[in-house]
């Protein structure tokens, strides 16, 4: 199997872009950002000083709202300063109209729900009766729910109490079954007392043996743990002993070493002594 030939073409980009040709300007040149139009001193000196005055509606804008803070300042200067009667009594018929004019829409509004719900036609003739029936139904209606809120609360306090006079039966019911069976367990044990004497005697002296062999155990644990406690503390006394001993012995065996070198020593001087006065001896 022969090697792939994996070669490509080489081309000369500058070659290349030659032979294409003069590329066409998509756009403008930097000759044509140079030659741009530029304003005159004189024509910037106007532009400078039109943004130093600000646009005209602007101004304009400030001189109302400061003319509506102006307002806003004077009314309530009158009214801290206490103004006169006529502000009050507008003030007041302002407040009367717009309660008036509430009260209107809601009677037109529960107006419209009762045609709706009756499905009547009535002529324009008895306009003010049936004003003065709606005033009285809504006033029925508001008796009637008041009425109905009433009911409820009653209902509510009676369950309560219902309720609680319940829990405080069912607690009663309880305390009797208590003492009833109280009294049958009396009676039962009462009952067993006097048919039973012989085998309540043996149970009494089951339950006096078992207590004498606790005690008997009990007592023999402390006698145990305090035995065990003196032998401990006996122990200890007799290692302490035999580390004195051990001790003492070692101190007599140091001084016995000790006075048998001295010994030697004197020994060996006189042993020379004698050497030298045998040897003088001689000599002479």
């Amino acid at each position: 199997m022969g090697k792939r030939d994996n070669r490509v073409a080489y081309i000369n980009p500058i070659a290349a872009a030659r032979a294409r040709g003069p590329v066409q300007n998509s756009g403008p040149t930097i000759q044509d950002y140079l030659s741009r139009p530029r304003p005159t001193w004189e024509e910037l000196k106007e532009q400078l000083e039109k943004k130093k005055k600000g646009s005209r509606a602007l101004a304009d804008f400030e001189d109302k709202m400061n003319e509506r803070w102006r307002k806003e300042l004077a009314k309530n200067r009158e009214k801290l300063l206490g103004g006169s009667d006529k502000d009050k009594e507008r003030e007041r018929k302002a407040t009367e109209r717009d309660k008036e004019e509430k009260k209107e829409k809601k009677e037109k509004k529960r107006k419209e729900k009762k045609k709706s719900s009756r499905h009547s036609s009535s002529s324009s003739s008895s306009s003010s009766s049936s004003d003065s029936s709606s005033s009285s139904s809504s006033e029925s209606e508001d008796e009637d729910d008041k009425k109905s809120v009433k009911k409820k609360r009653k209902k509510k306090k009676s369950s309560v109490r219902r309720a609680s006079d319940g829990s405080e039966a069912e607690s009663d019911v309880e305390r009797k079954k208590k003492k009833i069976k109280e009294e049958d367990k009396d009676k039962i044990n009462a009952v067993k007392a006097s048919i039973k004497p012989c085998c309540n005697s043996s149970v009494t002296q089951d339950e006096k043996s078992r207590r004498r062999k606790r005690k008997a155990e009990r007592s023999h644990r402390e006698s145990s743990s305090e035995s065990s406690a003196d032998s401990a503390e006996e122990e200890l006394a007799e290692a302490k002993k035999r580390k004195r001993g051990s001790e003492e012995k070692e101190k007599i065996t140091d001084k016995s070493k000790k006075k048998g070198k001295k010994k030697h020593k004197k020994h060996g001087r006189k042993k020379k002594k004698k050497a030298a006065s045998q040897s003088d001896s001689e000599l002479d």
